[in-house]
């Protein structure tokens, strides 16, 4: 007991008296288990879902455990509460909507971790070539697509990619030039990293045999007997014939927008980090103005968009921080895939052609003068900005994480969790360094079920010990993020988690199966950790109470569905911010 304070005891006996009936009063209510509280007015919620089985991602919370949540209330846009069926009833007010799961599996929103949104919604009604399966199918739909053409209108679209073909080849502009006539063609693989162009797009960019050189971080690829370019552009050289495509219209972009976040929300997809130019950001802060956002944003700017988007902040014109959109940093290039063999690996690729000017990949102009990358990488850091960089080969993840390493010892730790997009092939005395240095490792399990089918053929065997290095990554204790990279692969969360579950490519081949995830840690990547990389932890990624109302319902559970099933999974409903933003039910 604390003793009686005797200065007070001289000055006012009455004040002593006053403590020992305090004191009194205070054994009492010990011995008889404590204070009676005050009653606390009860949250009166207008969004109600019972009768599910809810998976929470808390820490420690696992599906399917005694006493797992069957019920969550809302009210506003907040989580109210979790619980039982009944206890979650008792708290509807007046007009509360209730959904009844009817059994089915609630989860969080899911973050798509690496997404081109805008680029996305634009690829929903442009050209597909994924689905062509040979040669002749291709052309086909190249040649349909240019006859559906207005005069100078060009086509665009594309991601192809030749590996499932039963012969694969490269594409030439030969192919498609009878098809094509007069319209000019841009066509990316579906990495992004190369490009396929026609011949008269090639005239329009100025590309013969006679020139012009390749662009630094570029390559046109030639005939090495003819020099005549075959029409594929690889990297910066695609910038020869891309810059002459008209840009879209800010009206084009918003709508782009729109139909990217309606294909988002119904795949239960409720925030993204957007890899986006300055252009894209005006689309979104507009959006954001007009509160028309189904998503949350959470954007980071091609690098050289950050600096001029930080000039532009000197006047506070496209300033973007808010609970739905927001801009926390920059996204630079090491590299290009390993598909169009760019990726920029500290050995040569194993396929790599005699004649290849770049037999170990090439390093992005961002990255090739290691001076102006360090500096971009410590002014960034000095910001406290978020930096996200893309890497694939093992060489440009080393290159990396030693500019980052440089970071902190010069900067001392910012508070940023900068970041690795992709880091699909790592050098495994790099693996550990991702937990020490606080670098977020951003990756996309889908193209494990892609590069699966030639990753061998290019690497070679004894290299794909740090390819695709979930499990491994987990282990050493990284914060490991999952997402697409929309519109190269297709944007469902659940194809990205079988592929990390399962370990199955797109031919069916299970590859490097002891690097896979289980269920539980494959869907905390779609939702508590990404909540973690952007500091946003309190707010978003777990159903908790206090929380922000972004939820998920499946249509199956995939904690109990066979787990070769789990790629089929489908939404039922997505609420985003309390709303409901889509329903199965009314498409």
């Amino acid at each position: 007991m604390q003793a009686v304070n005797t200065d007070e005891t001289r000055a006012c006996p009455a004040a002593v008296n006053r403590r020992i009936a305090l004191l009194a009063l205070f054994h009492v209510a010990l011995a008889q288990g404590g204070f009676a509280q005050e009653p606390q007015t009860r949250p009166t919620a207008d969004l109600l879902i019972v009768n599910a089985k809810v998976w929470t991602a808390a820490d420690g919370k696992s599906a399917g455990q005694p006493g797992e949540p069957t019920a969550i209330a809302v009210t506003g846009n907040k989580i109210a509460a979790v619980g039982t069926d009944a206890e979650i009833r008792a708290l509807a007010g007046g007009g509360a909507r209730t959904i009844d799961a009817a059994g089915r599996r609630v989860i969080p929103g899911m973050t798509d971790s690496h997404v081109h949104l805008i680029g996305g919604g634009f690829q929903l009604h442009q050209l597909d070539l994924r689905g062509a399966a040979n040669r002749g199918e291709f052309v086909k739909a190249i040649g349909e697509a240019a006859k559906a053409k207005k005069p100078k209108e060009w086509v665009t679209g594309g991601r192809w990619s030749v590996e499932s073909w039963p012969n694969p080849e490269s594409p030439q502009a030969v192919w498609i030039d009878a098809v094509t006539g007069d319209v000019p063609v841009f066509l990316p693989r579906m990495d992004g990293h190369q490009a396929l162009v026609n011949s008269v797009a090639l005239k329009h960019g100025g590309i013969d045999s006679n020139g012009p050189m390749d662009p630094a971080g570029g390559e046109i690829e030639r005939d090495p007997t003819t020099r005549q370019p075959t029409g594929i552009l690889k990297e910066s050289a695609m910038d020869l014939v891309r810059k002459l495509i008209p840009p879209p219209t800010d009206p084009q972009r918003s709508e782009a927008l729109s139909a990217a976040m309606r294909h988002a929300n119904s795949l239960g997809v409720t925030s993204v980090h957007a890899m986006a130019g300055f252009d894209e950001l005006k689309a979104f802060r507009r959006a954001a103005e007009e509160k028309s956002l189904t998503v949350r944003i959470t954007a980071y700017l091609s690098v050289d968009d950050w600096w001029l988007y930080l000039e532009e902040m000197g006047g506070n014109r496209f300033g973007l921080r808010g609970p739905m959109a927001s801009v926390v940093g920059f996204k630079g290039y090491m590299d290009g895939s390993l598909g169009s063999r760019n990726a920029y690996m500290r050995e040569p690729f194993a396929d790599a052609a005699s004649t290849s000017p770049y037999p170990r990949g090439q390093l992005n102009p961002f990255a090739s003068s290691p001076e102006a990358f360090l500096r971009s990488i410590l002014n960034a850091d000095k910001r406290n900005a978020q930096i996200a960089v893309h890497a694939i080969g093992d060489e440009a993840n080393h290159l990396l994480l030693d500019a980052y390493e440089q970071a902190i010892k010069q900067n001392g730790r910012s508070g940023a969790l900068h970041r690795i997009e992709h880091a699909q092939h790592l050098l495994l005395e790099d693996i550990p360094r991702f937990a020490k240095l606080g670098v977020v490792s951003s990756m996309q399990p889908f193209h494990k079920a892609d590069d699966g089918r030639y990753a061998e053929k290019a690497l070679g065997r004894s290299r794909l010990a740090g390819s695709y290095a979930f499990r491994q990554l987990v282990d050493s204790k990284a914060l490991l993020i999952f997402g697409s990279d929309w519109p190269v692969v297709n944007m469902n969360p659940f194809s990205g988690i079988d592929a990390a579950v399962n370990s199955r490519t797109l031919s069916g081949e299970v590859w490097l199966p002891d690097h896979s995830l289980t269920l539980e840690e494959a869907l905390r990547a779609y939702t508590a950790w990404p909540a973690r990389a952007i500091h946003r932890e309190r707010e978003l990624g777990t159903i908790e109470t206090g929380k922000f109302a972004d939820l998920v319902m499946l249509t199956d559970d995939p904690f109990t569905m066979p787990g070769d099933r789990i790629g089929q999974t489908r939404v039922a409903l997505t609420i985003v911010d309390g709303k409901i933003a889509y329903e199965a039910e009314k498409e």
